[in-house]
């Protein structure tokens, strides 16, 4: 076969993957929404008024960003009558501790999301594939502390990392939030779909328990894990309340926190504040774009939606 009909049929192969795709996108959709064309115009008409509301204060944020100061603080208008400026943005950047916060935030994102992803594949494989005893009393209550709101743990972990010497310091921020039951479970019901034979065929070849979950389990589990990753990282990296709550020190001081007291002596500086939030998402919106596709792919397949 020469070149000309290997590139041909590599294209034919694609396009005929890529027709088979879209029509299995259209049957789901009309298994989801319905056959007739009104309803699924009605569905995309709602669906398009929810991202116009869910794009509305983020757009207003963005313009403001590029007011003057003195116009930022009067009702809201959304074309500025005084034209747009960068000064915000200028007063941000000039703030030799906004690129600390980044990468305080940036530190506490990674490390939280390494250890959160490699406690919570542990506990789920140990709960999925081992039996030891009060295997499931752990399991009811790992399954409860969902159900438990985190506002009501911050004294006593406080109080915690207070007698352990780490308020002021990157454990005290990281450890509290590795404890995540949500990925627990979420992992755990993946770990459950893997085919018991494969595990008993690698046990029958001398491979352990640790072997299992390394060599195994966590290759199979590559996409659930991807998904967990960036879910955890999003949220440490938009964690306000305990960094907040932890921290009186500004050289460890997050993004979220140091945001907060971007103040002078007129008060709080509006167009400052939304171009800092502005800069604050990027690294959120590098993220997003970079993962896309797995970030749907988590919500549609662990439900992590309704969260």
């Amino acid at each position: 076969m020469s070149v000309a009909e290997s590139v041909s049929t590599m294209v034919a192969g694609r396009r005929s993957t890529a027709q088979q795709a879209r029509a299995e996108n259209r049957t789901l959709t009309k298994l989801t929404i319905g056959p007739s064309p009104w309803v699924r115009a009605a569905a995309l008409a709602a669906l398009v008024v929810m991202a116009v509301l869910w794009l509305l204060p983020l757009a207003w944020g963005a313009v403001t960003s590029f007011k003057h100061e003195a116009e930022a603080a009067l009702p809201a208008s959304w074309w500025p009558a005084q034209g747009w400026t960068l000064d915000a943005y200028r007063q941000v950047l000039g703030n030799s501790e906004l690129l600390g916060w980044m990468w305080n935030s940036l530190v506490v994102a990674l490390l939280v999301t390494a250890l959160t992803v490699l406690i919570s594949a542990m506990a789920a494989f140990a709960f999925s594939q081992t039996v030891f005893k009060g295997r499931g009393l752990l399991q009811f209550l790992t399954v409860a502390s969902i159900m438990m709101p985190g506002q009501i743990l911050i004294v006593p972990l406080f109080k915690q990392m207070q007698a352990m010497g780490l308020v002021d310091t990157f454990a005290g921020i990281v450890l509290p939030q590795v404890v995540a039951p949500v990925m627990v479970f979420i992992l755990k019901r993946f770990f459950d779909a893997i085919p018991t034979e494969l595990l008993d065929a690698a046990r029958i070849d001398g491979a352990g328990t640790w072997r299992l979950f390394w060599t195994i389990v966590l290759p199979l589990s590559r996409s659930i894990l991807v998904a967990v990753a960036i879910f955890v990282f999003i949220g440490a990296w938009n964690n306000f309340l305990w960094p907040f709550i932890v921290t009186t020190d500004p050289q460890f001081m997050t993004l979220p926190v140091g945001l907060s007291t971007v103040k002078n002596a007129y008060g709080v500086q509006y167009a400052q504040n939304m171009a800092s939030a502005m800069i604050a998402a990027l690294p959120l919106l590098v993220v997003f774009m970079l993962f896309q596709r797995r970030i749907v792919q988590g919500v549609a397949t662990t439900g992590m939606g309704g969260q």
